[in-house]
């Protein structure tokens, strides 16, 4: 195996390196250095070499090219995690840049903008009075029952059993429009905040752009 990788790295080392591929062969050496940092020279790749990385040099005593020492699996491992972070980091700037090129180009004007955030809170309001009316409506149905058994007790007369169970069912009608109307109004000011967030990006972007024109 490390034969194998020995032959791969010298051939890439050739290829990569015009000067080196212009010299006789036997007219280049290998040159490490061991952790007591003592150089060392061979004319052959050894596996001390490659455990530390070497340098290629010529009949000057000149580097003609330098092989990074190999890695472990743990350390090959942390290479291609950074590497991969650092990929993704790179693939989320590009993205944000373009949105933020995309968002200048749809909205030249803060005016635009600010209208196009508006309509979008407005549609958030259309469904929270939705939400509001069958409150309303929920509620009064309930209130309904309720007077319907309070009738009927005051008639010493007991509670249906129907109508009982219409009122607990009723009840949580009503419980459940009360929660999704406070999810609702939640999410709009959530969105109401994110909203001037987002309004003051662009205003950044702005006036980054009109630094940059007027350069």
């Amino acid at each position: 195996m490390r034969t194998i990788f020995a032959v791969i790295t010298i051939a890439a080392a050739l290829a990569s390196t015009p000067l080196l591929a212009q010299q006789k062969p036997g007219a280049y050496r290998y040159r490490w250095t061991d952790p007591q940092g003592l150089p060392h020279y061979s004319d052959s790749l050894s596996a001390d070499a490659m455990k530390y990385g070497y340098d290629i040099v010529n009949d000057r005593g000149l580097t003609v090219s330098h092989v990074d020492r190999q890695l472990n699996p743990q350390e090959r491992a942390a290479a291609q995690k950074a590497a991969d972070a650092q990929a993704a980091a790179k693939r989320a700037a590009d993205e944000k840049a373009r949105n933020d090129a995309q968002l200048l180009a749809a909205y030249p004007t803060e005016g635009e903008y600010q209208t196009s955030l508006k309509q979008e809170l407005d549609t958030i309001d259309q469904r929270i009075n939705t939400t509001q009316i069958n409150l309303r409506s929920q509620e009064k149905a309930l209130t309904d029952l309720l007077a319907r058994a309070g009738e009927a007790e005051r008639a010493k007369q007991p509670v249906p059993k129907y109508l009982a169970d219409r009122i607990s069912q009723q009840r949580n009608v009503v419980a459940a429009q009360r929660n999704t109307l406070e999810r609702e109004q939640a999410e709009r000011d959530a969105d109401a905040q994110k909203m001037d967030a987002q309004m003051q990006h662009y205003r950044e972007l702005k006036a980054a752009q009109a630094r940059s024109e007027g350069q």
